[in-house]
């Protein structure tokens, strides 16, 4: 990977890291895993142009499985939770 597109990745997984908490209007996710290898988020996604993927789980929905996503950061998504920072940070 060039280190344009390492940038271009960059900007659209956005500050989504493991351990952090985002929301939009689907819910509340926290990031479980960030996959940058092209071929295993291909796999996961299903989509022959994927770079990248997050595996998350919706921590407003009991029993929520994870599951892989391959959507951009966007003004939608609002960081509820800095990767690292403990939980009661995060409502304080």
């Amino acid at each position: 990977m060039t280190e344009a597109l390492r940038r271009v990745v960059e900007l659209e997984i956005g500050p989504r890291r493991v351990g952090a908490l985002y929301r939009n209007v689907d819910g509340v996710f926290e990031v479980l895993a960030v996959i940058r290898d092209p071929e295993r988020a291909r796999s996961l996604l299903n989509r022959r142009s994927a770079r990248w993927a997050l595996i998350v789980k919706d921590v407003t929905r009991a029993g929520g499985e994870p599951f892989a996503i391959g959507s951009v950061w966007t003004t939608s998504d609002y960081l509820v939770r800095e990767a690292g920072a403990r939980l009661s940070e995060a409502f304080a």
